[in-house]
């Protein structure tokens, strides 16, 4: 799996996480849904991702965006 797919694999898990989380849990956990949207914004327009960072030094193969 590319570095590409992981994350967005990741950001995927955490949005479902974090709607899971709001609808059994709390709906303040909706918060959790919005720091991914929001991360995945600035992303797009800066180019830096944390979990790309962290994905990178555990080993993954690079892709094509995160380069």
């Amino acid at each position: 799996m590319t570095l590409d797919r992981m994350v967005l694999a990741f950001a995927g898990s955490v949005v479902l996480l974090g709607v899971a989380l709001a609808w059994f849990v709390h709906p303040w956990w909706i918060g959790l849904t919005a720091f991914a949207g929001l991360n995945m914004i600035q992303s797009a327009f800066t180019g830096f991702c944390p979990a790309a960072i962290v994905f990178r030094k555990l080993g993954a193969r690079p892709g094509v965006a995160f380069s």
